[in-house]
């Protein structure tokens, strides 16, 4: 398990990677473009992806630090330094938004006219790219992936606005609509940062993973022949893919080494079947005293 943990590592690491030279050759291409074509949709989604491509530097790093195994000082291992790109990313998208809104509405005030055939070759050329970044990082499980990958989609989804925003404007000569756009995928973006920052501290703060219920698992444990009862149930994830568990289990049919590292086998093997990665279990006997195997 502990191989195949690596090998996903080392993916996450390339697909991030991937996408952070995209992002940055993009950054610099939208820079251009945007002065160019005096467009503020443009340049609004320049700077966005210009913190995203710091961010996504950081968040390679930290995919790389996140494959190491646990030490001394760390010792479930690095696999939440994956969630601090996570919220970094988070909070400099957050930050980005409040510099575009703080351009494109006075822009909505007094419209600009802009290059609308120079828009509409830019977002074709940024609706490919994106998805093809979107693309590379699918299929990942990790909660960094999914928030670099949901940046990606909705860049994508952007762009076609642009494409279909500049097409308006080439025919009928209504330059409001790019500040107006510029809002709207600002707006757009923020409302799904903001989704996935909440999901990003609820991990760190170790609360109950979302795709888990902690009464239907203590009722799983329960229903494990010869589980009395449990209580002190802790269940929390290290990076929203790797859950943790620990648990006091009352047993009255466990009096003997054998009985209890059977009773504890069979519990673990329906908690992974769950996805619950690691489980701490300690067995105890109604009448108090703990087995003398007792895990801490």
């Amino acid at each position: 398990m502990a191989h195949e943990h690596h090998r996903h590592a080392i993916t996450s690491e390339q697909r991030i990677r991937t996408a952070f030279f995209l992002n940055l050759g993009f950054t610099l291409f939208e820079v251009a473009g945007g002065i160019w074509t005096n467009s503020m949709a443009i340049l609004s989604d320049a700077l966005h992806d210009l913190g995203d491509t710091i961010t996504l530097g950081m968040t390679w790093r930290f995919a790389r630090m996140s494959g190491r195994r646990g030490d001394e000082v760390f010792t479930f291992g690095y696999r939440r330094f994956s969630l601090l790109g996570a919220l970094l990313m988070s909070v400099v998208l957050f930050g980005g938004a409040v510099v575009v809104l703080s351009q494109a509405i006075p822009r909505i005030i007094s419209p600009q006219p802009t290059h609308a055939p120079g828009m509409f070759a830019f977002a074709v050329v940024g609706v490919l790219v994106n998805g093809a970044a979107a693309l590379r990082m699918h299929g990942s499980r990790s909660l960094t992936d999914r928030i670099v990958t949901w940046h990606f989609l909705e860049d994508v989804l952007g762009w076609l606005a642009v494409l279909v925003a500049s097409v308006v404007i080439w025919i009928h000569n209504v330059p409001i609509l790019d500040p107006i756009l510029s809002l709207a995928i600002t707006l757009y973006v923020v409302w799904n940062v903001g989704k996935r920052l909440r999901e990003t501290l609820v991990i760190l703060l170790q609360g109950v993973p979302e795709d888990l219920d902690l009464g239907q698992i203590e009722e799983l444990v329960r229903s494990v022949p010869g589980v009395c009862d449990i209580h002190h149930t802790h269940l929390w994830s290290q990076d929203g893919v790797h859950h943790v568990l620990t648990t006091h289990v009352v047993s009255d049919m466990v009096d003997t080494y054998e009985q209890a590292a059977d009773l504890r086998a069979r519990i673990k093997q329906e908690l992974q079947s769950r996805g619950v990665e690691h489980a701490t279990i300690e067995i105890e006997r109604p009448d108090g005293p703990a087995c003398p195997d007792t895990e801490c």
